[in-house]
């Protein structure tokens, strides 16, 4: 999965996405903070490949990027929306694939304007970056190569605050960006940062309305912050390998940034500091049971605004936190749903 993929809907209910076998699959509240359905799958009975995308919109619509296998030795790029958690996703609509034709080429990232377009970045045959978009009266756009090289298998798309796009990726030359001027335009080439970053480790969260903050790890398992004001600020040492779950909320009266990761121990580690004041200090707490290694964790306001927590085992278990009602991140406990 690439993406959020704890999702609040349109209606104020959750919604989890996950890859089972040849789905998507996801799972929905059946009122918001009540019982959750039973697993559903994404885009009708069509055969999709491991490797998903989602992106949430302004309006509460999830937008959902993945690939399907064509011919022998092919794949081509679909996509769904799933407007409300407990309607059904549309089917699976062809988008076709940034050389044409040919294998799968990398794990798509997908975000949405504020005008509701879909955008999909994929890397290409050649390792650079392509993209496509939906056009503002239905349809898509064609391809657009915005180059780059060498660029890592995953990437990371966000919508910024101000309503435009970014891409970003990583490779040997550090962290390649991409940046949309203006509604509706491609987004352009940005300066590079020039750090080492360990693959699969980067993040991107809105932080303020002139910019988007980008987490990553170090070759050493060090997590940075870095706004293009300033410096990467060396923020704690990793918890564990793999990605970091980043969430912009309140905590007791407070505008902070939420961290959480899976944890050496197996278990899942949090960490809160101001919103870009970095320079404030962290320091992780765990919770809950130990989890088995590829075991993933996301976050998202419910529509109380609490912090709710949610944890897929690689067999598809899920499990969720709800942030209690008293100050500061205190969370009940761990249920299995």
């Amino acid at each position: 999965m690439n993406g959020d993929w704890l999702i609040r809907g349109r209606d104020g209910r959750l919604c989890v996405y996950w890859h089972s076998q040849d789905a998507v699959l996801c799972r929905t509240e059946h009122t918001p903070g009540g019982p959750w359905d039973a697993p559903r799958r994404v885009g009708g009975e069509q055969r999709v490949q491991a490797g998903f995308a989602l992106g949430r919109g302004a309006d509460g619509y999830t937008h959902l990027g993945a690939w399907r296998p064509t011919r022998s030795g092919e794949s081509g790029l679909v996509h769904s929306t799933h407007f409300r958690p407990l309607l059904a996703p549309l089917d699976w609509l062809p988008v076709g694939h940034p050389n044409k034709q040919g294998e799968r080429t990398g794990t798509p990232a997908v975000a949405v304007d504020a005008e509701g377009r879909a955008y999909l970045f994929v890397r290409n045959r050649g390792k650079g970056v392509h993209t496509v978009n939906q056009k503002e009266r239905g349809g898509w756009n064609g391809w657009h190569d915005l180059k780059g090289s060498r660029v890592d298998e995953e990437l990371v798309a966000v919508t910024a605050e101000s309503g435009l796009v970014e891409v970003y990726a990583t490779g040997p030359a550090g962290v390649l960006r991409w940046l949309q001027e203006e509604p509706g335009g491609r987004p352009v080439a940005a300066e590079p940062l020039a750090v080492p970053v360990a693959p699969g480790t980067l993040g991107a969260l809105p932080t303020s309305k002139e910019h988007t903050t980008l987490f990553y790890a170090d070759g050493a398992g060090l997590l940075h912050a870095w706004r293009p004001d300033g410096d990467p600020v060396p923020l704690i040492e990793a918890a564990g390998p793999g990605p970091v779950a980043v969430l912009r909320c309140v905590l007791g009266g407070h505008d902070c940034t939420l961290l959480a990761q899976r944890s050496a121990s197996g278990r899942i580690a949090f960490a809160a500091y101001p919103t870009e004041s970095e320079s404030a200090g962290l320091w992780w707490t765990e919770s809950g049971p130990a989890l088995p290694e590829g075991s993933r964790v996301a976050m998202a306001e419910d529509a109380e605004g609490r912090v709710v927590a949610a944890t897929l085992t690689p067999d598809g278990e899920l499990r969720v936190a709800r942030q209690k009602d008293e100050p500061g991140l205190a969370l009940a406990a761990w249920r299995t749903v």
